[in-house]
């Protein structure tokens, strides 16, 4: 299992950013908020291009916005291996095909109260799926247990497909244990690690709980 740290709740974007990229984390989990899809509005596109430009570690890009198009290409000059929007943003599908024709992977995610049919059509071409454990645009918020509902029934048919599952909301070493036998591929942690002194510590803890 591998671990994606996001700096989604840091008082920091900068300082955090560094630190995830010098800790043993996977990947850099960037959680992008327009304001529109979500309440929260936490970048421009060139705020967050220049954040993240020296980024070395591969970065999991979770597109929480309206209109994922526009903001691709820049996101393409970066360090990225998978973007994922949300299966109800603009035009899903061309996205999809536009992201993983320039090479890279795409992902779809799906919230808490959505049901699990909305995969259904995107199964046979997406690279990812995000499981949403709590509801997208906030930091720091108590992982849903209902969400394991969903996994189990992405596991029994994800054999058939080539994705992979990710999951993302308050994970920490308690509700880890929530994930237990379930086949995650990456786990994605924000304010668990970023709150703490020692980010290495947390997310060994998390690959030993896992």
């Amino acid at each position: 299992m591998k671990i994606a740290v996001s700096y989604l709740k840091s008082d920091n974007y900068k300082k955090c950013v560094e630190r995830i990229n010098n800790s043993n984390a996977d990947y850099i989990h960037v959680d992008m908020c327009d304001g529109k899809y979500v309440e929260t509005k936490n970048f421009t596109i060139s705020e967050l291009t220049k954040l993240l430009k020296n980024a070395s570690k591969p970065l999991d890009i979770h597109m929480m916005v309206k209109d994922s198009m526009k903001y691709i290409d820049d996101l393409a000059m970066l360090n990225v291996d998978t973007i994922t929007i949300h299966i109800d943003s603009e035009k899903p599908f061309e996205v999809i095909d536009y992201i993983q024709s320039i090479g890279l992977k795409a992902g779809i995610a799906i919230n808490p109260n959505q049901d699990i049919n909305m995969l259904k059509p995107f199964l046979n071409i997406i690279d990812q799926v995000l499981v949403l454990s709590v509801y997208p645009g906030k930091g720091g918020q108590t992982f849903i247990p209902e969400t394991i509902d969903k996994i189990v029934k992405i596991n029994e048919i994800k054999n058939n497909y080539h994705f992979i599952t990710a999951v993302d909301g308050g994970i920490n070493d308690e509700t880890i244990h929530c994930l237990d036998n379930q086949n995650i591929d990456l786990i994605i942690s924000g304010s668990y690690i970023t709150d703490s002194a020692d980010y290495n510590e947390k997310i060994n803890t998390l690959k030993q709980k896992a």
